[in-house]
Parts: C-alpha cells; structure tokens; sequence
C-alpha cells in the first residue's frame, strides 16, 4: 500500500511517504501466536534482535483490562524482511533483580518491549524493557523501565530497573526513546508515563533525565499530554517512537524528527473501556532543552489489517533518503514499511 500526502493546498505535488510491505516480518512456527515490538541489534547489522513474545492474554486487546504475560526471545534475520525467533534472552542475575523489585505482594507478568542502544563511548550494548507487576492486593500495576548491559547480546547483566513506577501517583515508565547527549552532557530521554484526571488514565510523553545510561534516572516533566492539545488521533494516549537519524532527515542543531504512536480517546461503553485506534505519527523533538516542538495533526500510518493498534518500535536507515519502520500490529504481528525522507519532510511544518 502507497500513501501520499500534500503538504498544504497551496501545494499540489504529492510525494510518496511510505510503502507497507506484504506479510509478516517474524516467523514463529507454532510456539506463539501474538509477537510484537521487535527491535534489531546495530552491533550484528542489524541481522540480530530481540521481540516480545506473548505467552498468554486474558482479554481483548481493544478493551481495557487485557493482561498479556509475556517473554522476550532472541530472532535472526536472513534479510531486513525476514527473522526467525529463537530461544529466549538469558540475562545474568533476572531472577534475583525481579524478586527484588517485585517483593512478595507483586504479580511479575514478564518482560515487555525491548530497545537496545550502543553507548558509542563505551562499546557496552544496553538493553531497556518494559518490567510491569500487578498487584496482588490492589486493582492497580507498577510498570518500570528495566535494564540491562553487556558487552553483546549474549553476554547481558541485568540491572535494577533505571525508573522505578511511582507509586502515589501510579505514574509508569516504559518505551524509551534515548536522546544524544546535549551541551550539558546529559540526555534528556523520552518515556511513555501516565496521569489520571476526572477518572480517566492518560499515557502521556515524559524526559527521563540520564546522567549514566546504565545507572538510575530521574523523571522529569510531562512535555506532551493529549488531554492538552486536543488532537483526535492522539487525544487518549501517546507514547514515543524511535528518533529518526539526522542522515534520514536533519533538521538542524539540536533538533530530531521522531515516530510517536498515537491513541484516539477512550470510549465508554457499558462498564467496559473500548479503546480507540492506535496509530503511527511525526514529531519534533527540541533534545538540547527536552522540548517537543510540533506533533503531526494527522497520523502518518494505519497498518492495512489493523483493528485497533499500528505501533512502531524500531527504524533502520537503509539507503539516501529511505529506510524501513518496523511496527507490530493489534499487538499480534511485526510489520515493515518503507519510509521515504522527501515524502515526510513535505509534511513538516518548517
């Protein structure tokens, strides 16, 4: 599928943003039926990766309260299309780290939604993940930004968790986005959080402020909440996509265009919470000053088969002007699409 898109009406040259290849990137033979959230590993070139695997849901995906336990498993891939999952990731010290964060009154339903970042200084992959309890008592969860380093994939140490859920405020921590350094040597990241108003929950875009990317971070400000801007296809939840490299699109000093995945807002019907669509966006992120500047006022992708979510997790330059955004859909399959820089920059406003 083709999508082209105008950027204005003054302007009547429609360029192309993206291609939707056919079928689905990771194979799993029949040991599970969803995976989602792929993210591929720069060390091996990008022929190897991590994904969430999904061992077990309980509900429906496209209303509120489904509960996914999940694992994530290493793939490898014989082509950016094509990855074959493999066993599960081994991470030196998981158990321990896991007891302890959870304690005894916490219900730990596994590891979500990898990212893997190369500190170029020190060589050392660090691995991030969505870390999320239930509690055993409450009808509430704790949802941490986990993590773990190592020299390589294989050799993983994982760590206590960078950002800890707080607790009064039930505000999570997941889906980071790892922002360059600014002049003051830190980076100012980005994460999904929450906030509940007038007895509706958010997920929001905060900073997770990062002096040492292995070491524990601080939250900073809530820098997009869709209660605020009003913007129907992200007007229930928003959460941060990967960054997209200044050799793609560069927009200056400072400045980086980003994915951002976009929720419509919740509907009510009868006790149960239908979720609206879920879908993939543009954003301009101010990384110097932990600023984001502009967030599309239409969303960039809806996968074709797409019920109720399009959420991408990783992007990989491929060629001048091209790369492919990886995405998994109704939290079910991993999907690519090629992405076309001439195409996008037409949609930014500056």
């Amino acid at each position: 599928m083709v999508t082209t898109n105008d950027q204005s009406e003054s302007n009547k040259v429609q360029r192309k943003t993206y291609v939707e290849h056919h079928g689905k990137v990771a194979e799993a033979g029949d040991r599970f039926k969803h995976v989602m959230a792929i993210a591929l590993d720069p060390i091996s070139k990008y022929e190897n990766g991590i994904i969430r695997c999904i061992t077990s849901r309980q509900g429906n995906v496209e209303i509120g309260g489904y509960i996914d336990r999940s694992e994530l498993h290493t793939i490898k891939g014989n082509s950016l299309e094509h990855f074959i999952i493999g066993e599960r990731l081994k991470m030196r010290n998981e158990d321990e780290i896991i007891k302890q964060v959870g304690g005894e009154d916490l219900d730990f339903i596994g590891l979500e939604d990898p990212d893997i970042f190369i500190d170029e200084h020190t060589g050392l992959t660090h691995i991030y993940f969505t870390m999320p309890f239930l509690s055993k008592k409450e009808n509430m969860s704790l949802v941490n930004l986990g993590h773990a380093v190592g020299n390589d994939l294989n050799s993983l140490e994982m760590t206590l968790p960078v950002l800890t859920a707080e607790y009064k405020t039930n505000a999570c921590a997941k889906e980071v986005s790892i922002s360059p350094l600014n002049r003051l040597g830190v980076r100012n990241n980005l994460i999904e959080s929450s906030a509940y108003e007038e007895g509706i929950w958010y997920s929001t875009v905060r900073i997770a402020i990062a002096k040492d990317l292995g070491k524990s971070w601080e939250f900073g400000e809530t820098v997009f909440h869709p209660n605020e801007h009003k913007i129907p296809w992200i007007a229930g939840h928003a959460s941060p996509g990967p960054l997209l490299p200044k050799t793609f699109i560069d927009l200056g000093k400072g400045r980086m265009l980003g994915i951002i995945n976009g929720r419509e807002a919740n509907q009510i019907i009868g006790k149960n919470i239908k979720y609206g669509m879920f879908s993939v966006g543009l954003f301009v992120y101010d990384y110097e000053n932990g600023k984001i500047e502009w967030v599309s006022p239409k969303p960039l992708i809806q996968d074709s088969l797409a019920k109720t979510i399009t959420f991408a997790s990783q992007f990989i330059e491929t060629n001048k002007g091209m790369g492919i955004l990886y995405a998994h859909v109704d939290d079910s399959f991993v999907r690519a699409y090629t992405l076309y820089a001439e195409g996008i920059r037409s949609l930014l406003p500056f």
